[in-house]
C-alpha cells in the first residue's frame, strides 16, 4: 500500500551526542525537502527514530517506541528506522514490525529523500551501506542555530574493538572528516548563533588529517584552528580514549583559553586483569598517568569517565580495584552501568556472566562514590568567579540556566539576561546536581 506524501515529521533521537547531531542534521535534510518539524509524533506524518544499541534492551525499546506510533484509528505515519539499531538489526526490523517503511543507518541517512520516494510508492525502504563520509559531502550547510550550544561530528567509527562494544560493528572504522569540511562547517555554526561547539566523534581524539597547507594535524590543532574563530566562545571535546590522548591534546588544555577545563575520559574499569579481558589496551596507572599530566597543565580541570560493573569474570577485588581508582581520579561527574551482553560481541560470550544481584550492589556502591565526589565538587566552586553560558529557560519566573566551564548546570534569575548571553557570576550555593549564582556582569558578544 502506498504512502501518503509526508508534510510534517517528527525526529525522536536515543543515546549520545552523536545522536542529537545525526538528528539536528537529518532536520536540516528533511526541511531541505520542503517538510516541516512537527513537537510531536501525534502531529507528524512521518516520524524518524534514531536509535542507540549502546544500552540494555535498546531493541526491545525500539520495537516498543514503534508500537505507540500506531494511532486509535489503526493508521500510522510513515515511520523510519535510523541509527545503531537500525544498522545492527537491518532487514529483522521491517520482518518484525511491519508497519516500519525505512530503515536506514547512521552512515546513510542522506539518502533518506530518496528512500522516502521508495516507501511513498508501497515498498520496504533499506540502506545499511557503510560509504565513507560522503553523507557529509550531500547534507546541507549548516544554518541558524536554535540555541547557543551546537554539536559538530569530526570523527565516527572505532577501530579499538572493546569486547564489549557494538559500535565497530555499527558505525564502522574510524574515519577522520577533512579539516577545511570541519572549519566550513563550525564558522556556519557560528554565524548562525552558536557561542559553544562541542566537537564529538566515538573516539573523538584520534581525528586526524591535513590542515589547509598540507600539514599533518590531530585534534589540538583542529581546537586551535577553532580558536581562531572571532564569535566562538568556547570549545569541548568528547568522547575521548586513553589511547589517543597526545602531549600535543593535554598541552592544547594549557594554552587554549577557549578550550573548556573539563575532559570526558572513560577508563570502564580499575582492574587490569579486567581491562586487558575488555581489549582496552591501557592499564589503570596509564589512565592515572594521563590525569596527572592534565592537572599539571590545567589545575582546574574536571574529570569525567564511565564504568562498567559485572563485566564477565569480574572478582570482589576486580571491584575494589575500581573502587579505587575512582578514589585516585577524583571526578567531577561521571556514568556508570552494568555490564550487559551485546549480541555477536566477545563478551558475550565468554563465561562467568556476573549475576544480576552482585551487579546491582556493586553499581549502588560505585554511583555512591561517584555522587559523594561529584557532590564534594560542586561544593568547591562555591564562592568562586566565573562565566556562564545561558542556555535554558528555568521552571520559575525570570529564572535560566547556563553552564560552568567545567559543565556544571547554575540557576540563576534574572529578567533582563537571555539565552545565548554569557554572564559572570559568583556561584553561591551547590547541590548534587546543579548550582546556584549570583549575577556580577553582563559579558560584551
Amino acid at each position: 500500500m502506498s504512502k501518503a506524501d509526508p508534510k510534517k515529521f517528527h525526529i525522536k533521537s536515543f543515546g549520545c551526542q552523536m545522536n542529537v547531531y545525526d538528528g539536528e542534521r537529518m532536520s536540516e535534510l528533511l526541511a531541505g525537502q520542503g517538510l516541516s518539524a512537527a513537537t510531536n509524533s501525534e502531529d507528524a506524518d512521518m516520524v524518524v527514530l534514531n536509535t542507540c544499541h549502546i544500552r540494555e534492551k535498546a531493541v526491545d525499546k525500539v520495537y516498543s517506541d514503534i508500537g505507540r506510533l500506531r494511532r486509535k484509528d489503526g493508521s500510522s505515519p510513515m515511520i523510519a528506522v535510523a541509527g545503531c539499531v537500525a544498522q545492527a538489526e537491518g532487514k529483522e526490523i521491517s520482518r518484525r514490525a511491519p508497519s516500519v517503511d525505512i530503515v536506514v543507518g547512521p552512515q546513510a541517512y542522506h539518502r533518506l529523500p530518496e528512500l522516502m520516494e521508495t516507501a511513498k510508492s508501497g515498498k520496504k525502504a533499506l540502506d545499511t551501506d557503510m560509504p565513507a563520509v560522503s553523507k557529509f559531502d550531500v547534507l546541507p550547510s549548516r544554518g541558524k542555530q536554535a540555541r547557543p550550544t551546537a554539536f559538530l561530528t569530526i570523527q565516527e567509527g572505532c577501530d579499538k574493538f572493546c569486547t564489549y562494544c557494538v559500535v565497530p560493528y555499527t558505525r564502522g572504522a574510524e574515519i577522520s572528516r577533512p579539516w577545511s569540511d570541519l572549519v566550513d562547517e563550525a564558522k556556519a555554526l557560528v554565524d548562525g548563533g552558536a557561542r559553544e561547539i562541542t566537537l564529538l566523534g566515538q573516539n573523538v581524539n584520534a581525528w586526524t588529517g591535513e590542515d589547509d597547507k598540507g600539514h599533518h594535524q590531530g585534534l589540538d590543532g583542529l581546537i586551535r584552528a577553532l580558536d581562531k574563530i572571532p564569535d566562538l566562545k568556547r570549545i569541548r571535546y568528547m568522547t575521548s580514549h586513553p589511547n589517543d590522548m597526545t602531549e600535543g591534546l593535554v598541552a592544547a588544555h594549557g594554552d587554549v583559553e577557549k578550550l573548556m577545563p573539563f575532559l570526558h575520559l572513560p577508563v570502564q574499569a580499575g582492574s587490569d586483569r579486567v581491562l586487558k579481558a575488555m581489549n582496552r589496551s591501557h592499564s589503570a596507572q596509564s589512565y592515572l598517568d594521563i590525569l596527572e599530566q592534565m592537572r599539571k597543565v590545567r589545575p582546574d580541570i574536571a574529570l569525567s569517565g564511565d564504568f562498567i560493573v559485572g563485566f564477565p569474570g569480574e572478582s570482589d577485588q576486580d571491584f575494589e580495584e575500581t573502587l579505587q581508582i575512582v578514589r585516585d581520579a577524583k571526578y567531577a561527574m561521571a556514568f556508570s552501568f552494568k555490564y550487559s551482553p551485546r549480541p555477536g560481541t566477545p563478551a558475550a560470550m565468554m563465561e562467568e556472566q556476573i549475576a544480576p544481584e552482585v551487579m546491582d550492589e556493586r553499581l549502588q556502591r560505585l554511583q555512591s562514590l561517584l555522587n559523594e565526589q561529584q557532590y564534594a565538587f560542586n561544593q568547591q566552586t562555591v564562592g568562586r568567579t566565573t562565566n556562564i553560558l545561558l542556555e535554558r529557560k528555568g521552571k520559575l519566573d525570570s529564572q535560566l540556566i547556563g553552564k560552568t566551564p567545567w559543565l556544571q548546570s547554575v540557576h540563576i534569575i534574572s529578567p533582563d539576561l537571555k539565552i545565548g548571553d554569557l554572564v559572570e557570576i559568583e556561584i553561591t550555593q551547590a547541590g548534587p546536581n546543579s548550582l546556584t549564582g549570583e549575577i556580577k556582569e553582563r559579558i560584551a558578544a
